[in-house]
C-alpha cells in the first residue's frame, strides 16, 4: 500500500490540505494556463502514471485529494496497468452531472458520469480513459441528487445501495474503491464543503468500508477530503483511513 497525496481541489493547489493519512508521495505539479479541465488533465496524467507504476509493482495505491475528480486519473492508471476495475463509490452526491444539466457549474459533480463515458470529455480523452460500463458501478448511499441526476440514474445500469447493503452486492474484482468523506452524516463530520443531510454515521461508513476491503479485490483507493482545513476532520477520519489503507 502506498499513499499518494494530490493536494488540490479541482485545479486549485491546496498546500495546507490536512490529510487523514501521511503520504509516501505528493503530486503537486505547476499547472499550465488553460481551462480547469485542461489543467486537471495535466495533473491527472501524473496521477495515472503514479497509480500505474504502483499497481505494476504489486502495490495498492491510496490516492488522497481534495475532491472526486482525481478518480479520473486513478482509473486511467489502473487501466494502463492492465486492470479494468469495477467502481464502488461512497458519496453523499451522485456526481453524474454534465455541462448541460448542472445548475451550479461545479465540476466536482461530474466524475461518475465521466467515468462511464459521458459529460465533459476533455480530461478523460487526454488520459486515454476507457469508459467503465454502467453495470460495473455501484453508488453507495448517494442521497443528494438534482432532478436530471435522478432521471439519468433511473434509466442507467448504475446500481444504488445503502451503506449497510454494499457488502452483499459487490461486483467482481478488481475494484476502484472511492470514498468521498461527505457520504458521512454531517453531524458526525462538521466542516464539509457540501454536506448532504442525513446519511450514515461515520462508524457505519467505516464498518462498510471494512467489509469491502476484507472481501479482497481492491486494486486502488481514492479518498476525497471534501472538508475545510482547520476543523479537525482529518483527525476524526483516522479510523476510516486506517480501514482504507488496509487494502492490499
Amino acid at each position: 500500500m502506498t499513499v499518494i497525496a494530490v493536494p488540490f481541489h479541482l485545479d486549485e493547489h491546496l498546500p495546507d490540505l490536512q490529510l487523514p493519512l501521511a503520504p509516501g508521495r505528493t503530486l503537486a505539479p505547476d499547472l499550465p494556463p488553460g481551462t480547469p479541465w485542461e489543467r486537471m488533465a495535466v495533473l491527472y496524467e501524473e496521477v495515472a502514471d503514479a497509480v500505474a507504476a504502483e499497481v505494476r509493482a504489486g502495490r495498492v495505491p491510496v490516492v488522497v485529494s481534495g475532491d472526486c475528480t482525481t478518480s479520473l486519473g486513478v482509473v486511467a492508471g489502473l487501466q494502463r496497468a492492465g486492470r479494468d476495475p469495477h467502481v464502488v463509490w461512497f458519496d453523499g452526491h451522485a456526481d453524474v452531472q454534465t455541462p448541460e444539466t448542472t445548475s451550479s457549474g461545479y465540476l466536482g459533480g461530474f466524475p461518475v458520469r465521466q467515468l462511464v463515458g459521458g459529460s465533459d470529455r476533455t480530461a478523460p480523452d487526454r488520459l486515454g480513459l476507457r469508459p467503465v460500463p454502467e453495470e460495473h458501478v455501484v453508488l453507495v448511499d448517494v442521497r443528494d441528487q438534482d432532478p436530471p441526476e435522478v432521471e439519468y440514474l433511473a434509466r442507467s445500469a448504475i446500481r444504488q445501495v445503502a451503506v449497510e447493503e454494499v457488502g452483499g452486492v459487490l461486483p467482481p474484482g478488481p475494484w476502484y474503491l472511492h470514498v468521498d468523506v461527505d457520504v458521512t452524516n454531517p453531524d458526525d463530520l462538521p466542516g464539509l464543503l457540501i454536506p448532504a443531510p442525513g446519511g450514515p454515521s461515520l462508524a457505519a461508513v467505516t464498518e462498510a468500508v471494512r467489509a469491502v476491503v476484507a472481501a479482497g479485490g481492491v486494486a486502488a483507493v481514492g479518498i476525497a477530503c471534501t472538508y475545510r482545513t482547520g476543523g479537525g476532520a482529518h483527525r476524526q477520519l483516522a479510523g476510516l483511513a486506517a480501514e482504507l489503507s488496509a487494502a492490499q
